[in-house]
């Protein structure tokens, strides 16, 4: 469990535009840990958390990309039922609100990894840490 960086990426939307990401990060050895994609009419928001986010930043950045940071939670969370109910109450209990979140895991894992977005990702860390 661990306060991370992610990287919102302002792209077109329309074929091509994130493949042509992957490959720059791929080409930086920039690995890809979490990642959503929200469209909209004309373009499309990237959210991901990736293993250099500071040389991620530069690579955007060189090529005009709108990119916002934000800091988010990132954990591993149990791959059972009432795994994330139980985060979100202990965070409900708090007043702590999730702005979004998101999360995969594959079947048979025994973990999976839950981004969260919250307002304040320091009191929400120390909230979720405490056993």
């Amino acid at each position: 469990m661990e306060i991370a960086k992610q990287l919102s990426v302002f792209l077109d939307n329309k074929p091509g535009t994130l493949s042509k990401v992957c490959d720059a990060l791929a080409a930086a050895k920039i690995n890809i840990y979490a990642l959503t994609i929200s469209d909209t009419i004309d373009h499309a928001v990237v959210r991901m958390v990736v293993s250099d986010p500071i040389t991620a930043l530069h690579l955007f950045g060189d090529r005009g990309v709108l990119v916002v940071e934000n800091d988010v939670l990132m954990l591993e969370n149990s791959n059972k039922p009432g795994a994330l109910a139980s985060i979100a109450e202990k965070l409900a209990k708090a007043r702590i609100n999730i702005e979004y979140a998101y999360l995969a895991t594959s079947p048979g894992a025994k973990l999976g990894l839950l981004i969260l977005r919250v307002k304040n990702p320091t009191k929400a860390l120390a909230l979720l840490s405490e056993k």
